[in-house]
């Protein structure tokens, strides 16, 4: 994976009519312009305490790049060197379209300060041919991978969170409810503004009719996604963290709701059924916030707010 420096941002497409084939023009451009200097205005520039490479897993019928933040050394500083770092599995958001690369600023943030080592997923991306059991199978077997090999990776595997936005706060979900059944220990879960629904319920919460089409076109993103995230006869509940039988017994989270987001009644609901189930959780709501704003420093004021507010929980849940 490299990254480029003279990349202009795409023109969104409209989502309602898009081809896949005009969909995977659009995913390539965008990520590209994503993976540039470019847009580092934007989605703002990494904490020069950590350490970015691309690495790729070997994982059961085929190799993930994953992109890994690791706290760079500062001159006697054998923080680099640790082999008990606390362990933050991350998924970025998108679904359709997305990379670890757009998320460098709040991933090298918590490398370098925790100090954690920080996976990030470059999961398969949703579309025809590839729903969202791939990209959630991408992020567990990646949390997997890294703690069976703890040693190899530097980790303490009784310190481990997970952490995603968006859809990859949906596969984070996901991630956590597996690891229980599995009987893989969680430390804690962070999902910021997660989309918890793709069942035939997505759309039924007043913040979806709200912000439907502002402050951005969501609803057609909205259903694309549901589109390609569930294809027919596949089981939407099982992929629904909202529709879980039972979250007792999770890793505790904190659950990030930016206000002017269409999904935000998704994350709300799961809140509720969360401590309905005694499973640990805090909801943090940034009243004016757009969805994807943790990403957004660069034009969304409320970003650095949230991102020292994950700080200091996964700080205090990743404590030795």
């Amino acid at each position: 994976m490299s990254e480029t420096t003279t990349e202009t941002r795409p023109q969104e497409p409209d989502f309602s009519v898009i081809t896949a084939e005009e969909l995977l023009v659009y995913r390539d451009a965008e990520n590209r312009f994503r993976a540039s200097s470019a847009a580092r205005a934007i989605l703002g520039d990494p904490d020069p305490g950590a350490a970015i490479d691309w690495r790729e897993i070997a994982l059961p019928g085929r190799a993930l790049p994953v992109r890994v933040y690791r706290p760079a050394p500062a001159g006697d500083d054998e923080t680099s060197a640790r082999t008990d770092l606390p362990l933050v599995v991350h998924v970025h958001g998108g679904s359709f379209v997305g990379t670890a690369v757009q998320c460098d600023w709040t991933n090298s943030h918590l490398a370098a300060r925790l100090p954690a080592l920080v996976v990030s997923v470059e999961h398969r991306l949703l579309a025809p041919g590839s729903p969202l059991a791939n990209a959630a199978d991408d992020g567990w077997d990646v949390l997997q991978h890294v703690v069976r090999h703890a040693a190899q990776w530097g980790v303490d595997p009784a310190r481990v969170a997970v952490f995603g936005e968006s859809c990859g706060a949906l596969i984070s979900a996901l991630t956590a409810l597996r690891a229980r059944e599995a009987g893989l220990e969680l430390t804690a879960q962070v999902l910021v503004n997660p989309a918890v629904d793709v069942t035939e319920t997505m759309f039924d919460y007043p913040s979806m009719a709200e912000y439907a089409y502002s402050p951005t076109r969501a609803l057609p993103q909205l259903r694309l996604f549901q589109q390609l995230a569930v294809p027919l006869g596949a089981d939407a509940r099982a992929l629904s963290p909202l529709h879980a039988d039972d979250l007792s017994d999770l890793a505790p989270a904190l659950v990030v709701v930016p206000t002017q987001d269409a999904v935000a009644d998704h994350g709300r609901r799961y809140v509720q059924r969360l401590s309905q189930a005694g499973t640990s959780v805090r909801l943090s709501e940034y009243p004016g916030a757009k969805h994807a704003f943790l990403t957004l420093p660069g034009l969304e004021p409320q970003a650095e707010a949230a991102q020292a507010e994950i700080l200091a929980f996964l700080h205090a849940a990743l404590a030795k």
